[in-house]
């Protein structure tokens, strides 16, 4: 009765036909997409109970007998509620996972020359869609107002307010003024769970729309496959009702490990590091911000100069200009690779010498660039671990394409590049 009632008036057998009769790859590199959809489902369920308890405030409120920011002593009752620490790790390992999920999506992306014609417009909704999530994350360190994320956040302020030009409009826009001041805390909270959660949805929502209208890429075996048709039909299994039980199995898994996580993996204690105080603990930045860390630790201190009365500083160059250029390069990747006619199967990545180890070689350096944000734990120079980036790379991407082009003499193939 519900359901005829339902069919009158919303036409589902129509939709069924339409979206849920659509095929869907069986490739395993596809399940990367939906880790990153599944953990930031996960991310808006548990932000959503955190949100209901935390306070984003700077006053002082009594905790214990002691006067604490009011943001502070809010995570504190948190982790002392139950299930209220497990709660707050998944958000956090969750935020891991989705930026983890993003980049090797990206990365599967690149090595199978998946962005040309006809989804360049996909790889740059990608590309944001990783830069909006790493900036999700890191509006959210600020939130439990600790004496280890005021430090942490801190060096994002410096590095705003050397931006050529507009640093100090920039700096007060984000930051609410000087940092920190009272009104720093709320107009991070807006951001973390308003401003940009409404971007990553968009964004989502666009990746997903535009993934149904173009369909997925396959693996250029199936062309061969009498179900192919010649390449004109894609080989899977429908969303409904297979795709759907796998998915679902996989978000279950998910979220398995995720809470496997949150009980065995602890986040940085705040009650250790305690509010905000005139030190400066030892901290380093979460992983996805090694490199740019890594990198400032790189740039000379005494390295500034002034252009067209802009005053660039160590902060500009390693915090401004390295990641900058670092994402219009790889927004410009689908139109320097680019090809004539439509792309709908993955290429093999060993057949591709020069873009495969171009990758390679660009992984290798953002690799070193996180081993440089440790030199002063394992005791290298600046200037040392500038050279080992340098030849590092220069070597894996030498001995990379070297390797690659042996091997396609070797089995007779003509290589793409």
């Amino acid at each position: 009765m519900i359901v005829r009632w339902l069919e009158e008036r919303l036409e589902l057998k129509k939709f069924k036909e339409k979206f849920l009769n659509k095929t869907f790859p069986t490739h395993p590199t596809f399940l990367l997409g939906e880790t990153a959809l599944f953990s930031f489902m996960t991310l808006v369920i548990t932000g959503v109970f955190l949100g209901f308890l935390y306070e984003p405030s700077t006053t002082m409120v009594s905790l214990f007998g002691a006067m604490v920011p009011a943001a502070y002593a809010s995570v504190v009752r948190i982790d002392l509620l139950p299930m209220g620490l497990i709660v707050r790790r998944i958000h956090h390992w969750s935020a891991m996972i989705m930026i983890a999920a993003i980049l090797a999506h990206l990365l599967r992306i690149y090595f199978t020359s998946s962005y040309r014609k006809p989804r360049e417009i996909n790889w740059l909704v990608g590309l944001s869609l990783w830069g909006t999530a790493m900036v999700a994350a890191f509006t959210g360190y600020l939130l439990p107002y600790s004496q280890f994320s005021v430090t942490a956040t801190s060096i994002a302020y410096y590095m705003a307010k050397s931006v050529p030009w507009i640093g100090d409009w920039m700096s007060r826009l984000l930051f609410a003024g000087e940092f920190p001041s009272a009104g720093t805390v709320p107009r991070f909270f807006f951001m973390h769970v308003m401003l940009i959660p409404s971007l990553l949805t968009g964004l989502i929502s666009l990746h997903l729309l535009i993934l149904v209208k173009q369909k997925h890429t396959e693996p250029r075996a199936n062309k061969d496959r009498r179900e192919a048709q010649g390449g004109r039909r894609l080989i899977g299994i429908p969303i409904w009702p297979e795709q759907a039980v796998i998915s679902l199995s996989f978000f279950l898994f998910l979220l398995f490990v995720v809470v496997l996580m949150a009980t065995y993996i602890p986040l940085n204690p705040i009650e250790t590091y305690g509010p905000p105080s005139p030190g400066t603990p030892v901290m380093r930045p979460d992983w996805y911000f090694l490199v740019v860390y890594g990198f400032l630790k790189l740039v000379p201190g005494d390295l500034m100069f002034t252009i067209l009365g802009a005053r660039i500083t160590p902060e500009t160059i390693g915090g401004v200009i390295f990641p900058a250029s670092t994402f219009v390069v790889y927004a410009l990747i689908p139109f320097l690779d680019r090809s004539r006619e439509p792309q709908n199967y993955m290429e093999n990545p060993l057949h591709r010498p020069f873009m495969t180890s171009l990758g390679v070689g660009g992984v290798v350096f953002l690799c070193l660039m996180v081993v440089a944000g440790y030199i002063d734990v394992i005791h290298i120079t600046p200037k040392a671990m500038t050279a080992y980036a340098f030849v590092g790379t220069a070597a894996a991407w030498g001995l990379s394409y070297a390797l690659l082009r042996w091997y396609n003499r070797k089995r007779g193939n003509n290589a793409k590049d």
